[in-house]
C-alpha cells in the first residue's frame, strides 16, 4: 500500500481513517517537525527522502511545485472537506486506481 506523508495543514481524523484503510501515513507532528515553519519545497523533499507521496490541502502551491521539481513520490492535493471520513475514503478511492505515484500529482476534489 502506498507510503503518504501529511502535510500539517491535512486534517489529523483523515489521517486515522486512512491508517485504518491500510494505508502506511506519517504526519510532520510524528516527526517531531510540525510547527516550525516548513517550507512547502521542504515538505516535499522530506517525502523524497523518505520515498513518501505527499497528502495535503495546499493545492495551489503544491501543484506549482510539482510543476516545478522533476522528482518526487507523488503529491495529492485535495480540497478542504468537512467530512474527513470520506476525504480518507476518496484518496484510498483513488490510489487504488492509480498503480504509481511517481512523479504523478492527483487532484482529490470530490468526496465519493
Amino acid at each position: 500500500m502506498q507510503q503518504l506523508l501529511a502535510d500539517e495543514d491535512f486534517p489529523f481524523p483523515a489521517v486515522l481513517r486512512l491508517r485504518e484503510l491500510g494505508f502506511d501515513i506519517v504526519t510532520l507532528q510524528n516527526l517531531g517537525l510540525a510547527g516550525i515553519g516548513l517550507q512547502d519545497i521542504q515538505v516535499l523533499e522530506l517525502a523524497r527522502i523518505l520515498k513518501r507521496a505527499v497528502v495535503t490541502c495546499n493545492r495551489r502551491d503544491f501543484i506549482k511545485l510539482h510543476k516545478e521539481t522533476s522528482s518526487h513520490f507523488g503529491i495529492l492535493v485535495c480540497t478542504r472537506n468537512p467530512d474527513h471520513i470520506s476525504l480518507a475514503e476518496t484518496i484510498h478511492f483513488q490510489l487504488e486506481k492509480s498503480l504509481n505515484t511517481e512523479n504523478v500529482l492527483l487532484k482529490i476534489y470530490k468526496p465519493l
